[in-house]
């Protein structure tokens, strides 16, 4: 047959199939619906999965068009300039981003999502951070910021719906001066210039992620369209009946999965809009995306578009390969032959032969080099994909030993050893997810550990450290007053710094740190003192070369003293005290070592305007409700410009945060999916042997067994399956952490975790299963036409 005649009997016989599928009744429109749930439910997570990228790349857009790094700027006022300074915060956990704003000329540049400048004292907050300060929850916010609300920044102007971040204006900013960092002079804003690379370990977590959670949503496609296959092959008897061939029934067999996945588009489309206009309002650790950045990239689109009805006619013929249909019924091959293996175990062999040799590489260059993502995504993929293959055979061999036991256990024994397939391929997608996720948590346990540095900073000695830069003498004594009176506040520690050097200008200076002998004790062994003491700290710059007596100067010493006085600075000369004494420097809070001299406030240098530094090391009680949000209001209220740091022994690369967002979202997309699928496929099955449950009932059988039969089909496979997933995902996450060249452990807690909740998920499918089985099994189950 020619090219066009056969391309024409195809379209023909596709043609019947899909009529079969929507005007066959009853039974046909139920098929094709719960096809249709399955694979649209697959279909919407796969286009959520394509437009992810770019809904990322939408985000950082919008924040590189803000961005302060690498904006122009200019060193004296003009029209076109704009003072602006950060004031970033914290608040119960939340970061709020923060610019004070001071418009130099009409032409100053005007920040993204503003149409005006806010007036001094006045607030444009993001939509996220009105509702907060509307908020009961927002009371202490309020009170921080107080300020008029008098403009909402548009969408421009964010990152996501859920961001936090406000501007305000101000009336004055401190000059600018050198090594100023909090406040610039721009005349635009430009894109952030850093680059954005992950690191080796993040991005194998990454490329695991999307592949961990993707695949199931590709096993359950293919699930999906092999539903319904008794149903099915009565009817393709009749059709040999009636004078088709076998090949014609297989293709009109391909049609009708062909409809049932084309419904499935449709499905898959609604369900991804429904969904997407749920994602404004979601959050994770700070981060979202607006509805309108979550659109798959055309060219994916139309991958998945073409891809699924492709899978779904090629899945059909597959399964068909064996199956002999005659005219008065189907055999699935004359002679059962048992499911071979060795085919099976290349798939997992394939890929440890893909990932070994990157692990064995990466080890030997200490796992600093890049590794093949082709590669990685290929072993990764037979790996997951090969837990899918052995689980039937796995399935068949257990069931085939098993004899006796209770009415309700031979019932589900005997359905498993006759049609097992199909409860295989149910529970397949659950074994995928749960190998994935436990190779994931091993990951992600890894790089926590490699990603997770030594800060240095003691929170023993100090919760928080308050740091106000280019302050003055009564500028640190209302800080100090002020965070001392604060509720919850069990101590704190206030020192002043400021410049000392022999000569001025002197741009490396060591410092003269100025504060009471228990604030002095916080960087230094100073053993007995007393207000009027001074100090040399051993191994500075000064030891040795500025002793008792010597006359020094203190201050801004960075720039001459002209430039410091217009600044709003000083530069004094200061004479070191004859009973000076050299003490041992010693690592403060924040685990920076300190060099120079030391000196109590009657001893130190006087009237030094804004050449200062000053610190304060709070210790919070942890039994006050509220006591660091109290701390940073106090340090806001002094200064706009303080930063309120919170101490920690540890810190974590910045991607790592969004890397679990986005775990987070897609995991709780597939169990979603694992769920609505499992419960579809279940219902299916039950729908097809209804007349079978309800002949069980007229004969006697009680309602309980047939509850209990159908719980243990179900948990014999997914128990089943689920040893598989633990020891292929335990197996793939030890190569993995080799490749990410960090110690392999295995967290058996989170193990258990994981299988527990794939096995609570079966759980509840079987529960939610048990009305409509009950209703199965009713005498007009019996009824036929």
């Amino acid at each position: 047959m020619s090219a066009p005649g056969t391309a024409l009997v195809w379209s023909r016989d596709l043609a019947m199939g899909v009529r079969f599928a929507f005007g066959g009744g009853r039974e046909g429109w139920l098929r094709t619906l719960f096809t249709g749930v399955g694979v649209g439910l697959g279909v919407a997570l796969l286009l959520i999965g394509t437009a992810v990228p770019g809904a990322l790349a939408a985000r950082e857009e919008r924040g590189d068009a803000r961005s302060l790094l690498g904006a122009p700027t200019a060193a004296a006022p003009g029209r076109g300039t704009l003072l602006i300074a950060r004031s970033d915060m914290t608040y119960h956990g939340r970061d709020i981003e923060g610019r004070l704003l001071k418009p130099e000329g009409p032409d100053a540049p005007l920040p993204p999502g503003l149409k005006a400048f806010p007036a001094p004292g006045e607030l444009a907050v993001s939509p996220a951070l009105r509702e907060l300060l509307r908020s009961a929850e927002g009371a202490l916010l309020r009170e921080r910021l107080d300020g008029r609300i008098g403009a909402v920044i548009a969408d421009a102007g964010l990152a996501g719906p859920a961001e936090l971040a406000f501007y305000r204006g101000a009336d004055v900013l401190p000059a600018i001066e050198p090594g100023e960092f909090r406040v610039q002079r721009i005349t635009g804003f430009a894109p952030d210039p850093r680059p954005r690379g992950l690191s080796p370990v993040l991005m194998l977590t990454v490329l695991l992620t999307f592949v961990a959670l993707l695949l199931p949503v590709a096993v359950f496609i293919a699930a999906a369209v092999r539903s319904g296959g008794e149903r099915r092959d009565q009817r393709l008897a009749a059709l040999r009946l009636v004078g088709a061939d076998g090949r014609t029934v297989r293709r009109i067999a391909a049609g009708e999965a062909l409809a049932g996945a084309v419904a499935g588009l449709l499905l898959g489309s609604l369900f991804f809009v429904a969904g997407r206009r749920l994602v404004g309002s979601l959050s994770l650790s700070g981060r979202s995306v607006f509805p309108a950045d979550l659109t798959p990239a055309p060219g994916l689109v139309a991958l998945v578009v073409l891809a699924v009805p492709a899978a779904a006619v090629a899945v059909t013929l597959f399964t068909l390969r064996g199956v002999v249909i005659e005219p008065l019924g189907v055999l699935r091959t004359a002679a059962t032959r048992r499911r071979r293996v060795w085919w099976r175990l290349l798939l997992p062999l394939g890929g440890l032969g893909l990932l070994l040799p990157l692990a064995l590489a990466r080890r030997g260059d200490g796992g600093g080099g890049r590794f093949n993502q082709w590669q990685v995504s290929a072993g990764v993929v037979l790996l997951l994909v090969g837990v899918t293959a052995l689980l039937p055979w796995l399935l068949e061999r257990c069931v085939g030993r098993l004899r006796g036991g209770a009415v309700s256990w031979q019932l589900a024994v005997r359905r498993l050893q006759v049609a097992g397939g199909s409860s295989a391929r149910l529970v397949n997608g659950i074994a995928v997810a749960v190998a994935g996720a436990i190779a994931l948590q091993m990951l992600f346990s890894g790089a926590e550990g490699s990603v997770t540095e030594e800060t240095g900073q003691d929170p023993s000695r100090a919760s928080v450290a308050v740091m106000m830069h280019g302050g003055t003498e009564s500028g640190l004594e209302d800080l100090g007053r002020r965070i001392a009176e604060t509720p919850g506040v069990t101590r704190a520690v206030p020192l002043n710094t400021v410049g000392v050097a022999r000569q001025v200008p002197s741009p490396g200076s060591p410092d003269l740190t100025i504060g009471t002998c228990q604030a002095l004790a916080e960087v230094a062994e100073i053993g007995q003192c007393r207000d009027g003491d001074v100090f040399v700290l051993s191994g500075g710059p000064l030891e040795g070369t500025a002793g008792p007596g010597d006359r020094v100067f203190a201050g801004d010493v960075r720039i001459s003293p002209d430039e410091s006085a217009r600044l709003g600075g000083k530069t004094v000369e200061w004479t070191v005290p004859a009973g000076a004494r050299t003490v041992r420097p010693r690592e403060d809070p924040t685990g920076a070592l300190r060099a120079g001299l030391l000196a109590t406030p009657s001893a130190a240098p006087k009237d030094l305007g804004r050449a200062q530094f000053a610190q304060v090391y709070v210790q919070l009680d942890d039994s006050v409700p509220d006591a660091l949000e109290r701390v940073r209001t106090a340090a806001f209220k002094a200064d706009p410009l303080a930063t309120a740091m919170t101490l920690r022994s540890t810190k974590q690369d910045g991607s790592l945060p969004g890397i679990r967002a986005g775990l987070f979202f897609g995991a709780t997309g597939v169990l979603v999916l694992i769920g609505t699928s499992l419960l579809v496929g279940q219902l299916e099955q039950l729908r097809e042997r209804r007349r079978l449950l309800a002949a069980l009932v007229a004969f006697g059988t009680r309602r309980s067994t047939l509850c209990l039969s159908v719980l243990w089909q179900t948990a014999l496979p997914v128990a089943l399956g689920l040893v598989l997933a633990a020891a292929a995902g335990i197996g793939l996450g030890s190569v993995l952490m080799g490749m990410a060249h960090v110690p392999v452990r295995v967290e058996w807690s989170q193990v258990l975790l994981l299988t527990g909740a794939g096995a609570g998920l079966v759980a509840a499918v079987t529960l939610l299963s048990l009305p409509p089985l009950l209703r199965m099994m009713r005498p007009d189950g019996l009824r036929t036409e």
